[in-house]
């Protein structure tokens, strides 16, 4: 007995390098939980591709939508642990998502093992150019001069950027209004149009009205600066310590997958991120391409459950 259960062991530790050497050998699947078209899906796409080239096999990206991106990251945490289904989500659909759904069906860290980190862009606080306010000291002083006059948008309630407004009021100890759309761009166009005075959203909207002098940038919620808004400060050197809100991206596949799989992918994703190519498909999209270890990506995703969790429980948005 002895005997057969040690051939056992040893033949089934020899499948896990097995796996990882020949590894794809067939097409691989990875599900993205947004629409065609978005953000999310367009960079998948990216990497996607990217992926195929080098490691010799298809990555199809398959796009389900819904339920406020749970439909798309139920299924890749229920999916096979071999490699071939996996997924590419963002802050929004990995984090966010089952803190404001939490009969979602995943949980961020014990559903997936995180592979690698992608790319990640910056937020912008704009405000509509008529309001007396070219920083964010003038705005909080705006607004603590005419409480519940300021109304910030958003894309709906318990969005990134409805989170991120939240934060704001708290910090800044100002009573502002938030006003909810069914999508970013009526949200972004009413502050153009002036019938709401402020918001938080990504650099790769905002940027050419930003440019065209139709709405003005106060700061950014990167750590530094970033590129293409060099003169405009962040949000710490506006006086906000620890004011860091970043919308990334990466790839994870569901829990329990083979470690080499997950190393050979995340080497592949790694060395494409120091690719001219590959660089500059996501700086033309406004985003920062990050790489690092899974283990990186594990601390992102324990540290934006930590900020994003106390602001959904005491807005009441994880309720029914």
């Amino acid at each position: 007995m002895i005997r057969v259960l040690t051939a056992a062991l040893l033949t089934a530790l020899a499948i896990v390098p097995a796996q990882a050497d020949d590894y794809p050998s067939r097409p691989v699947k990875i599900i993205v939980p947004t629409p065609p078209g978005g953000p999310v899906d367009v960079i998948a796409r990216i990497t996607a591709n990217y992926l195929q080239n080098a490691l010799g096999k298809g990555f199809v990206v398959e796009n389900r939508a819904g339920a406020g991106n749970t439909i798309g990251s139920k299924d890749a945490a229920e999916a096979a642990p071999d490699g071939y289904t996996l997924l590419y989500s963002s802050a929004s659909g990995l984090v966010i998502a089952p803190l404001l759904h939490p009969d979602a069906g995943y949980d961020p860290l014990a559903s997936f093992d995180p592979v690698a980190l992608v790319g990640e862009s910056s937020n912008i606080l704009v405000v509509n150019p008529a309001l007396p306010a070219n920083s964010v000291q003038e705005l909080v002083a705006y607004a603590k001069a005419n409480p519940g006059k300021v109304n910030f948008s958003s894309g709906g309630i318990g969005v990134l950027p409805h989170l991120i407004g939240e934060m704001f009021k708290a910090r800044a100890g100002i009573d502002i209004v938030h006003v909810p759309y069914k999508g970013g761009s009526p949200s972004i166009n009413d502050v153009v149009a002036g019938n709401v005075q402020m918001t938080f959203e990504g650099t790769s909207v905002l940027l050419p009205l930003i440019q065209a002098g139709r709405l003005r940038a106060l700061a950014v919620t990167t750590p530094k600066r970033i590129p293409q808004l060099p003169d405009v400060p962040t949000m710490v050197e506006s006086g906000f310590p620890n004011f860091v809100s970043t919308s990334w991206t990466g790839l994870l596949a569901p829990a329990h997958t083979p470690q080499p799989i997950i190393e050979k992918l995340n080497a592949a994703i790694n060395a494409g991120l120091k690719t001219p190519d590959l660089k500059t498909a996501l700086e033309r999209l406004s985003n920062a391409p990050l790489g690092g270890t899974p283990a990186d990506f594990t601390v992102v995703i324990k540290a934006d459950l930590a900020k994003w969790s106390p602001i959904v429980k005491t807005l009441g948005l994880d309720k029914p």
